[in-house]
C-alpha cells in the first residue's frame, strides 16, 4: 500500500520534498491532552523513532487564537526552516538529534493544537497535542460587620471551585472576561461567628483558605479601648479633686 507524505511547505527545499511517495502507510497516535501553569515551560517530544533512520520532521502549531506556525528540519540537508514561530518556541536540543519542542513561558495565546509529523526510511508517524493553559485566580475575602462574608476568587482559567466552612448555601456570580479567565464571588450570610472560605484549582496541588474572624476576636480590642479610656477619665478627675482638697499644692 502506498501513501504520500501529507507535510507543509515551509521552503523551496521543503516544497521538493512533499512529493515524496513512501511504501508504508502513515502511522497516527492518539492525542495527548496537556496542562500547564502560565509563565512555566513545556516540552512536547515526537513519536519514539530512531534518530539514524530520520528523514525528515516537521513541527505545524495551530493556536486558538494568532498565525499557525511550523518547524521543519530535513536530515539529508541538514536544513532547518521556521515560520511564523515566535522566539519562546524553537527545538528543546537539536533537530538531528532531538526532535522535541520546547516552549518557554507559556501564556493564554500559545493554547492550542501541536502535531509533530516525521518520516523515516521505515514510513512517516504523527504525534498531536492539545496544549491547555492554566491561570491560577487571585483570592480574597471580605467580612463586614452584619455577619456577611464575600470570597472572591478572580481571573482564574478555568473557574476556581469555591466552598465554605460551615456549609450553607451561598450566592454565586460568575464573571467571563474576554481572555478566556472567570472571576468567581461567592456571597455567604451564615449564623455562625466563624467562617473559612476554601476555593481550589487545577493549578494548585491543596486548596487555599481564608477565614473571617469570630466577633469576640472583632470585639477585643473596642472594649479593652473603651476600658484604658474611662481609667485615663478617672485618674484625671481623680487628680482634679485632689488639687482641690490640697488647695492646689499637689497640682503645683
Amino acid at each position: 500500500m502506498k501513501a504520500k507524505v501529507d507535510m507543509n511547505c515551509v521552503g523551496k527545499t521543503f516544497c521538493a520534498f512533499v512529493l515524496l511517495t513512501v511504501a508504508v502507510a502513515m502511522v497516527t497516535t492518539d492525542n495527548i491532552r496537556v496542562s500547564k501553569i502560565a509563565g512555566s515551560s513545556v516540552n512536547l517530544n515526537c513519536s519514539n523513532i530512531s534518530v539514524v533512520d530520520l528523514v525528515a520532521v516537521i513541527w505545524k502549531i495551530s493556536p486558538r487564537t494568532g498565525n499557525h506556525c511550523t518547524l521543519a528540519y530535513r536530515r539529508d540537508l541538514n536544513e532547518t526552516n521556521r515560520t511564523n514561530c515566535s522566539e519562546r518556541m524553537d527545538w528543546k536540543y537539536s533537530p538531528e538529534t532531538d526532535s522535541a519542542l520546547q516552549l518557554r513561558q507559556v501564556t493564554l495565546t500559545d493554547e492550542g493544537r501541536y502535531s509533530c509529523e516525521t518520516s523515516t526510511s521505515d514510513g512517516t508517524s504523527n504525534q498531536t497535542y492539545t496544549l491547555t493553559v492554566l491561570i491560577p485566580p487571585v483570592v480574597t475575602l471580605t467580612c463586614d460587620s452584619k455577619g456577611t462574608a464575600v470570597c472572591k476568587a478572580a481571573a482564574g482559567k478555568p473557574a476556581a471551585q469555591v466552598s465554605w466552612d460551615p456549609t450553607g448555601d451561598p450566592r454565586t456570580e460568575l464573571e467571563n472576561h474576554t481572555d478566556g479567565t472567570v472571576t468567581v464571588l461567592s456571597i455567604y450570610s451564615p449564623r455562625e461567628t466563624s467562617i473559612t472560605c476554601l476555593v481550589s484549582h487545577p493549578a494548585w496541588n491543596t486548596s487555599q483558605s481564608k477565614e473571617c474572624p469570630s466577633e469576640n476576636g472583632n470585639t477585643f480590642l473596642p472594649y479593652f479601648a473603651i476600658s484604658v479610656g474611662l481609667q485615663g477619665i478617672f485618674f484625671i478627675l481623680a487628680f482634679i479633686f485632689l488639687c482641690k482638697v490640697h488647695r492646689g499644692r499637689i497640682c503645683c
